[in-house]
C-alpha cells in the first residue's frame, strides 16, 4: 500500500484561498498546452495538400511540438525556481502565439516544424511545467481534486478548438486559422498574472530570509569558489539520482510505452472518421465529443483518488485506467458507423482523462513535493523521444499499409495495454519490496535496540559490581580503622591503669 502525503514544503501549504485562482489559470495554460497538438490536427489535410506532404511527414508537426513540449521540461523546471511561475507562464503565451502567427506565412514544411512544432511547443512547455509546479506549492490535502481540475482544461479546450478550428479552416483558410488561433493564446499571459507565489507564514518567512542572508554571507566570504555553477544548477534539476528510486523508474518505463501509443489515435481520428464516410464536421465533432467527456472525467477522478478508498492505491487505478484505455483502440477497427464512432470517442475520453488526471498526481505520490520539480523534469525530457516518434510512426505504418487498423492494433491498442500490465506487476513487486525492506528495517532497529539494551544492561551490571566491590572495601577500610581505633583505646587505657598504679605504690611510700 502507498504511503500518506507528505509534506515536504517545510510550510503548511493554504489548501485553498488564492489556490483555487492559481488551479483557474493552470485550467487555462495547460488546456491550451495539450490541446493544441491535438486540434491542430483539423489542419493537416489542408496544409498536406497545399505544400504536398505525406502522412507521416504532416504527422512530424505535432510530434515536434509534444517532444518540444516534453524535452524543455529541466529548463522549464530551472526557470521556474529562478523567476517563479507567473512571468515563465506568461512568456510561454507569447512565444505561443507569436509562433503562430508567424507560421501563418509558411511556404515549406520544414517552416512548420520549427515555428509550430520547436517554438510553439517550448511556449507550451514553460505553460505546463510551471502551472503543475506551483500548484504542488498551494496544495497538500486537496492536490487531487487541484490537479483534476487543472487538468481539465485539455477536455475543455479540446471540446471547444476542435469545431472551431473546423469552422475557421472553412471561413479563412489554414493560414487566416493559425493567426486567430495564435490570438487566442495570448489568454495564456493573463492566466500567468494570476500564479502570484504562495505567501509564507511569517516564521517561515524569516528563516528563509536568515538562511538567505547566510548563504550570501558564505559567498561573499569565499574568493576562491564561484557564485554560480551552471553544472550545479543542471545536476539539481537533471537528478540523475532519481534513478536509483524502483518506483520512479517502473513510472518512467510505464509512462514511456503510454505515450508512446497515446497521441496517434487523436492525430488521425478525425481522417479516420472521414475514411470510414463521416463528414468533416462530423469527424471534427469526435474530438469534441471525446474532450466533453474528458472534461468530466478528470475531476471526478481527481475526486475519487483524493478518496481514503482509492488514494492509498491510487498507483493501481493508474494502471486501470491505461489497460482501459488500450482496450478501447483494440475495439476501434471493428466500428465503422457513426454511432459507434461516437462511441468509441465517448470510451476513449473517459480512458484518457482517468490517465492524465492521474499522471503527474502518482509522480507527486511517489516523489513529493520537494522533489517533485526535478522528477517531471527528468521524466518529460526522456518521454519526448516515444512522444516524438509515435504519431510519425503510425504514418508510416498507415502510408505503408494504407489501412487504419494497424494504427490502432499495434501502435496504440497493444501498447497501452501492455503498459497497463506493466505497471501494475510493477506496483505490486515495488509494494511487496518496500514492505519487506520497511521489515528488515524494524527489524534491524530492533536488533539494535535489543543490542543496546544488552549493552546497559551490561554496563549497570559492572557499574553494580563497581559499586559492590567499593562498598566492600570501603567496610574492609571501617571495620581495620575501627580495630585500630578500639586497640588504640585499649593501650591508652592499660597507660593510664599502669599511670595510675604507679602513683599509688609512690603515695603509700
Amino acid at each position: 500500500m502507498a504511503p500518506a502525503p507528505a509534506n515536504t514544503l517545510g510550510y503548511k501549504p493554504p489548501d485553498g484561498g488564492w489556490g483555487w485562482m492559481v488551479v483557474i489559470g493552470a485550467h487555462i495554460s495547460i488546456g491550451f498546452a495539450y490541446s493544441t497538438p491535438k486540434v491542430l490536427s483539423i489542419f493537416f489535410k489542408a496544409i498536406q495538400e497545399d505544400l504536398g506532404a505525406s502522412y507521416s511527414e504532416i504527422a512530424w508537426i505535432s510530434s515536434i511540438m509534444l517532444a518540444a513540449m516534453y524535452a524543455g521540461g529541466p529548463v522549464s523546471s530551472v526557470l521556474v525556481d529562478r523567476f517563479g511561475s507567473r512571468p515563465i507562464v506568461m512568456l510561454g503565451g507569447l512565444m505561443c502565439g507569436v509562433s503562430m502567427v508567424i507560421a501563418s506565412f509558411g511556404t515549406s514544411i520544414a517552416y512548420i516544424y520549427f515555428f509550430i512544432g520547436i517554438i510553439g511547443g517550448s511556449g507550451l512547455c514553460l505553460n505546463l511545467n510551471a502551472s503543475l509546479t506551483i500548484i504542488s506549492k498551494y496544495f497538500l490535502v486537496r492536490r487531487p481534486l487541484a490537479n483534476g481540475l487543472a487538468m481539465a482544461g485539455s477536455p475543455v479546450f479540446l471540446c471547444v478548438v476542435a469545431p472551431l478550428n473546423q469552422y475557421l479552416l472553412d471561413r479563412f483558410g489554414w493560414r487566416g486559422s493559425l493567426v486567430i488561433l495564435g490570438a487566442l493564446m495570448l489568454n495564456c499571459c493573463v492566466a500567468g498574472a494570476l500564479m502570484r507565489p504562495v505567501a509564507l507564514p511569517p516564521q517561515h518567512r524569516r528563516n528563509s530570509h536568515s538562511s538567505l542572508k547566510t548563504v550570501e554571507e558564505q559567498r561573499s566570504g569565499s574568493n576562491t569558489e564561484p557564485e554560480g555553477s551552471c553544472m550545479k544548477k543542471a545536476k539539481k534539476f537533471i537528478n540523475l539520482s532519481l534513478f536509483k528510486n524502483r518506483g520512479f523508474v517502473f513510472y518512467l518505463i510505464g509512462n514511456m510505452l503510454y505515450i508512446f501509443g497515446a497521441y496517434a489515435p487523436i492525430v488521425f481520428l478525425p481522417v479516420y472518421a472521414v475514411s470510414q464516410g463521416l463528414d468533416d464536421y462530423s469527424a471534427a465533432y469526435l474530438l469534441s465529443i471525446m474532450g466533453f467527456v474528458d472534461m468530466f472525467v478528470r475531476p471526478c477522478t481527481g475526486l475519487l483518488a483524493n478518496s481514503k478508498w482509492i488514494r492509498p492505491r491510487i498507483q493501481y487505478f493508474f494502471s486501470f485506467a491505461m489497460v482501459f484505455n488500450g482496450v478501447c483502440h483494440l475495439l476501434c477497427p471493428l466500428l465503422n458507423t457513426h454511432a459507434s464512432l461516437v462511441a468509441y470517442a465517448v470510451f476513449f475520453g473517459v480512458g484518457f482523462g482517468m490517465v492524465f488526471a492521474l499522471m503527474f498526481e502518482c509522480l507527486m505520490d511517489l516523489m513529493g513535493s520537494q522533489c517533485f520539480p526535478s522528477a517531471v523534469g527528468l521524466v518529460t525530457i526522456i518521454e519526448c523521444f516515444p512522444m516524438l516518434l509515435g504519431p510519425p510512426t503510425a504514418g508510416f505504418l498507415v502510408d505503408l499499409s494504407e489501412d487504419y487498423k494497424y494504427l490502432f492494433l499495434l501502435m496504440c491498442g497493444s501498447v497501452i495495454v501492455a503498459a497497463g500490465l506493466f505497471l501494475f506487476v510493477a506496483n505490486l513487486y515495488n509494494y511487496h519490496m518496500l514492505d519487506k525492506e520497511k521489515a528488515q528495517k524494524d527489524q534491524e532497529q530492533q536488533k539494535l535496540r535489543t543490542s543496546e539494551n544488552q549493552e546497559q544492561k551490561k554496563l549497570r551490571s559492572s557499574e553494580n559490581q563497581e559499586q559492590q566491590k567499593l562498598r566492600t572495601s570501603e567496610n574492609q577500610e571501617q571495620q581495620v580503622s575501627t580495630a585500630e581505633g578500639e586497640q588504640e583505646e585499649h593501650a591508652a587505657e592499660s597507660v593510664t591503669v599502669r599511670t595510675g598504679t604507679k602513683d599509688e605504690n609512690e603515695a603509700q611510700a
